[in-house]
């Protein structure tokens, strides 16, 4: 009996292992890679299985795409660690593929997943860069598609960080783009993208008009482009539901209470059908908050109550759960019920403060109508009113105090802080003003010499893994030293493998000598000469210190002025403006 039980669980796992090793067909992969695409945003869940699915392909195109689409979903999820994994994994697949076009246009879509998945972390200077380096390759392979999906990523990071005209500009020239370039899509597609670009050109809109209010023709464009969304996504309802909400809030913009309502309602309608309970939360607090505006108190409250509950159990609509309870606490000061006033200023108060990040979240920010010091400042209020009337006036005091005494704390720190930087910067000004001085006395050569007899010290102190030869460490690093006296490092394509063919040596060679020679590894002695010569400008060249920062990251082959910031303060304490300003 035992045999036989040993056979068939033999026989079972033998059989899921060679299903496991099966080959997708061509026909099959494309099948399941646009279900993945169609599915990612409206339901995460299906996505996953459908990625899963390809996962189980032996083919390394297959698995390299199957890798880099769950890199996307798991973020979705929340699951950043995994996420990680999982697009490593997916470029593992991807370099065992020939060098061919296939393989390019892998990497520029496992670019674009990666995008997607630094934009979700909040790192949207990573998403550019991917987005970026994925526009290259597609240019290169001449794939319209692709660019077309680079282009619309980056418009949409321009409106979730204020680059409203910017982005609008692009996202025109890039509907038009679409447009000359139709042949290049099946149907589907086609009208996937133009609702896609549609999509994000009306909010740019609506947003834009959020911040400056004054120009009322920004909601005449924004309400153009939302039902231009809504005739090309009858086939994606999750953008159609989104372009519908986002009218709905027009027409309240637009005092057309009758239009807003009816579309509200046709929003739980269709969130109901298609199980979209963050969408569902945000209509219901819409339509409560239309109720409120039209004095209709009861009705506003059953609304926001039911917001309340669905952020609850979703755990996601934490701004919509913060303004739903502002509302009733402001309702209930109205209707004079003191308990129930203090009760929601209280959850409104209590939740401020973690929901302040999420704040400017481009979704959310959509439908956020209210200026946010005002409704703490109104809260506050209305917890001074009814503080007596609940017993808590005790601890209303030691909560003041600790403030109090917490914005002390962190007022002398930032002061400290600041003459720490300050000192950090001076020092560094004259040990650059000393190293020049030497420098204009000391024969080149004799610094090189000195720079060995160094190295010669700390290779008889490293107890190194590798062993490379002497000699051929010397050459390398004298090959290093003539490239940081040809200012190469000023090249943005000054990298690791750049570097490495350049001096005719391997990557693994080279990052072991700067690693040891230098004590960094080759990104940290990249970005150290870097900011050495910025420093160096700046104290030499008064023409230099008024260039922007900008200009300036430019300068030294930084892509970007964020990441330049970042370590130039690294380095000196300060920013470059400060240390500019402070020679």
């Amino acid at each position: 009996m035992r045999l036989i039980i040993s056979f068939l669980l033999f026989f079972v796992l033998n059989t899921a292992v060679s299903q496991q090793k099966k080959a997708l067909t061509e026909q099959e992969y494309l099948v399941l890679q646009n279900k993945i695409r169609l599915t990612a945003n409206a339901n995460v869940d299906s996505a996953i299985v459908f990625a899963n699915q390809m996962v189980k392909s032996n083919n390394n195109k297959h698995l390299a795409f199957a890798n880099g689409a769950l890199s996307y979903l798991i973020q979705l999820k929340g699951n950043s660690a995994k996420s990680k994994e999982k697009y490593q994994l997916a470029l593992k697949f991807l370099n065992k593929m020939p060098d061919d076009r296939d393989k390019k246009q892998l990497r520029s879509i496992l670019y674009n997943y990666n995008g997607l998945s630094e934009w979700k972390r909040g790192n949207f200077s990573g998403a550019i860069e991917s987005y970026q380096q994925g526009i290259k390759l597609s240019i290169e392979i001449g794939d319209i598609i692709q660019i077309v999906k680079f282009k619309n990523n980056i418009a949409s990071i321009n409106v979730a960080v204020g680059n409203y005209r910017l982005a609008i500009k692009d996202l025109r020239e890039l509907n038009d783009f679409v447009d000359k370039n139709e042949r290049v899509y099946t149907k589907e597609q086609f009208l996937n993208n133009k609702s896609n670009i549609n999509l994000i050109l009306a909010g740019s809109y609506e947003v834009y008009y959020m911040k400056d209010a004054k120009k009322k023709i920004l909601l005449d464009s924004a309400e153009y482009f939302y039902k231009k969304t809504v005739s090309y996504s009858q086939n994606f309802p999750d953008n159609k539901i989104v372009a519908k909400l986002s009218l709905g809030n027009i027409y309240s913009w637009q005092k057309d209470y009758a239009n807003a309502e009816k579309t509200y309602y046709d929003i739980v309608f269709l969130a109901h059908q298609n199980n979209m309970p963050e969408i569902l939360c945000t209509a219901n607090y819409n339509l409560g908050d239309l109720y409120y505006t039209t004095k209709k108190y009861d009705k506003a409250l059953v609304f926001f109550k039911k917001s309340d509950s669905i952020a609850n159990h979703t755990k996601t609509n934490q701004v919509d759960y913060l303004k739903s309870n502002y509302y009733q606490a402001k309702i209930y000061n109205i209707l004079k019920e003191p308990e129930l006033a203090y009760k929601h200023s209280k959850i409104y108060l209590d939740n401020y403060e973690k929901s302040e990040s999420k704040l400017n979240d481009e979704i959310l920010e959509v439908n956020y109508k209210l200026g946010v010091g005002d409704l703490t400042n109104e809260m506050v209020t209305i917890q001074e009113k009814y503080k007596y009337d609940v017993f808590l006036n005790k601890a209303l005091k030691v909560f003041y105090v600790i403030l109090f005494v917490t914005i002390v704390f962190l007022l002398i720190k930032n002061i400290r802080d600041k003459n720490k930087a300050h000192k950090k910067m001076n020092d560094l000004i004259e040990e650059f003003k000393a190293n020049l001085e030497k420098k204009a006395n000391t024969p080149e050569q004799q610094e090189v010499e000195e720079v060995f007899e160094q190295e010669e010290i700390l290779l008889k102190k490293e107890n190194a893994n590798l062993s490379i030869d002497e000699a051929k460490e010397n050459k390398i690093v004298e090959k290093l030293l003539a490239l940081e006296s040809k200012h190469e490092y000023l090249n943005a394509d000054f990298t690791l493998p750049y570097v490495a063919k350049k001096i005719k040596t391997n990557t693994t060679y080279l990052s072991y000598v700067v690693n040891k020679r230098f004590g960094k590894s080759f990104g940290e002695y990249s970005n150290e000469l870097k900011i050495n010569y910025v420093i160096n400008e700046m104290i030499t060249n008064h023409m230099y210190r008024k260039y922007s920062t900008q200009a300036i990251a430019e300068s030294v082959g930084f892509k970007n002025a964020v990441s330049f910031a970042k370590s130039f303060r690294k380095r000196t304490g300060v920013s470059p403006a400060q240390f500019a300003n402070n020679i």
